[in-house]
Order: structure tokens, then sequence, then C-alpha cells
């Protein structure tokens, strides 16, 4: 009876350590969730090389119209938004200083005039004829100096862009009295990219798009390619010139240049393998390998209708994930449907 009942006690115990094993078993135990993605390959197309850079539109010329010193402004000849031809007066500055050199000038001729008269007679040594005419020869320049400085001249044909002055005020050299710019044509200064640098050459055309205008398209050439590299961002500057014979392009406007460099052979992806990346602006795709995907960052070209150009991070015949990034994270197992 004793051995029966212990029999039965142990039998128990050994049904119990099997409900509890069981139990354990069954908390353990996780069902890993396996995401279904849609993949497709990256592959090889030729892609239009086509870049679009900004830039501001400048003049070809601008000169700041100023005298040479400090003085009263008598007369602004010209108003903002006329045209100029070069050599045309444009500011009248204070006549008294011209006006006295004038006087004597004419005093020094006289004086030169009669120092050699004696001078013939022998009345006059050669230093003092030489003395005389050294004194006129400086008044005359100085006369010269002072025409230019008393009557501004527009140094280029172009339009006033700038007044600063009004008649009778003192110029002070803080600003200059008018600015006048050459808006025909107007030119565009551009950071190009190095690996274009042998492909850029002067006389090249591009398309310019003036935000102002909307599609409006405007024809320019590459007339400078400037011959050093910057090596912080890799890129050298080129002028562009854009003819205006309307003036409608003015400087300051905001301008895109439009460079085509040919067709080359790329790697292509649909855009909706992209995956941004929140907060860096980077961009990675997901890719697929033997069940599993690893995140890539690339680095994109043109985008073209619904496809990217990828410069770099990823191969031909690569396998993109382009439906159920959602979930996705490096390393995860999925299953393509």
């Amino acid at each position: 009876m004793k051995r029966m009942k212990l029999v039965s006690m142990l039998v128990c115990a050994f049904a119990i350590g099997l409900t509890s094993c069981s139990k354990t078993a069954k908390t353990d135990t996780k069902v890993v969730e396996i995401a279904n993605v849609k993949i497709q390959q990256a592959v090889i197309k030729d892609v239009e090389q086509t870049y679009e850079l900004t830039a501001t539109v400048q003049p070809q010329d601008k000169n700041s119209i100023a005298p040479s010193a400090p003085g009263r402004i008598r007369q602004i000849l010209v108003e903002v938004g006329q045209h100029v031809s070069k050599g045309q007066k444009i500011v009248q500055m204070d006549v008294a200083n011209l006006t006295n050199l004038e006087v004597q000038i004419d005093n020094y001729k006289k004086s030169y005039k009669r120092v050699q008269e004696l001078f013939n007679v022998g009345g006059a040594s050669q230093q003092d004829l030489d003395n005389v005419k050294i004194q006129l020869d400086m008044a005359q320049t100085n006369y010269k100096n002072l025409t230019e400085n008393t009557y501004l001249l527009s140094p280029i044909d172009g339009v006033v862009t700038e007044r600063n002055y009004d008649a009778g005020d003192m110029y002070s050299a803080q600003k200059p009295v008018l600015v006048v710019m050459n808006i025909n044509p107007v030119k565009l200064v551009i950071n190009v990219s190095e690996t274009f640098y042998a492909q850029v050459k002067n006389g090249m055309p591009v398309k310019i798009g003036v935000d102002v205008y909307g599609n409006e398209k405007f024809q320019g050439k590459v007339s400078l390619i400037y011959p050093t590299i910057d090596e912080r961002t890799r890129t050298f500057q080129v002028e562009v010139k854009v003819s205006n014979n309307n003036n409608k392009i003015r400087p300051g406007m905001f301008a895109r240049v439009q460079m085509e460099f040919g067709k080359m052979k790329r790697v292509v992806v649909p855009d909706v393998a992209i995956v941004k990346q929140a907060g860096s602006g980077a961009k990675f795709v997901f890719v697929y390998n033997n069940g599993k995907v690893e995140y890539k960052q690339v680095e994109l070209g043109r985008r073209d209708n619904t496809e990217f150009e990828v410069l770099s991070g990823l191969n031909a015949g690569d396998k993109v994930v382009v439906a159920g990034q959602s979930k996705l994270v490096d390393g995860t197992e999925v299953k393509v449907i």
C-alpha cells in the first residue's frame, strides 16, 4: 500500500514537471514576422547629363563715378535709369578752383613769354626760363586733372543704376556720386563640378532661365573658364555671357544655368526605391541579398521621370526594395512577393 502511494506521488510529480516545462517553453517561444517586399534590379541606361546651376545676374561692367577729392557737387546731369554714352558729362563739381587755375595758367603764360623775350636779348638766364616753364607745365597738368574731377564723364556705355547725392551736397568719398552699369550683355558666374572640367569649353552654348520670367529661356555662351579648382568644394568657376539687347534681364535677378554634357551610361533605379534619412538629407536604398536586406547610402544624380541616376553606392544588377521599406532596418529578413 505504501509502495503504491509512493509510485502515485512520483507520477504526479513527473506530470507536474512536464506541465511546468511545457508552459515555460511556450512562454519563451517568439514568432518572428517576416516582412513582405517587392524588389527591382538596378540597371544601366544612357542618361542625359544635363546640369542646372544657379547664379545671380551681374552687369558686364560696373563703374562708380566720383571725383578724386572731396568737393561740392554743383549739378547731376542724369537720372537713375537713364542710358549714357562713353565720354558723356554726367556730374559737374564746383568750378571755383578750376576758374582760379585758369587765371593762374594765363599769368604763367604771360610770364613765360616775357622771360623768353628777355632770354633772347640776354636779359635772363636759361635757368630763369626753365623755372617759369616748369611752373606753367605743372599748372597745365593740374588743370587737366582738375577738369577731370570737375566734369565727371561716363567711362562706358551703360545705364545709371545708383545715385547717392543731390546738387549742392558735399561729396565725402563714402559713396560714389553715381553708379553706371553696362547691362548688355550681362554675365553669370557659376561653380561647376571638377568632373566636367575637360568638357567645358569657351563658346559652349548654355540655356538660361530667369525665375521672374517663368519658363522663358535665354541663350548664353561660356566666355571665361577660371584656371583653378577650389580644393574645398571641388568646383571651378565659369563665366557665362548672355545677350540682353532689350535689357529684359537685370543685375541682381536669380537665374538658372542649364549645361548639356551629352549622354553617359549610369546605374538607374526607380524613385520609389529611395529612402530619405530624416534630418540629414542623406539618401539610402535597401538592397536584397539571400533573404535579407542591407541598408546602403547612395549618391544621386539627375531625376528622369520616375527614375534616379545613381552616381555611387550601387552596382548594376543589385536588387533594390521598391515596396515595403517602412518596416525594414539593416539586416531584416524579408520575403519577396
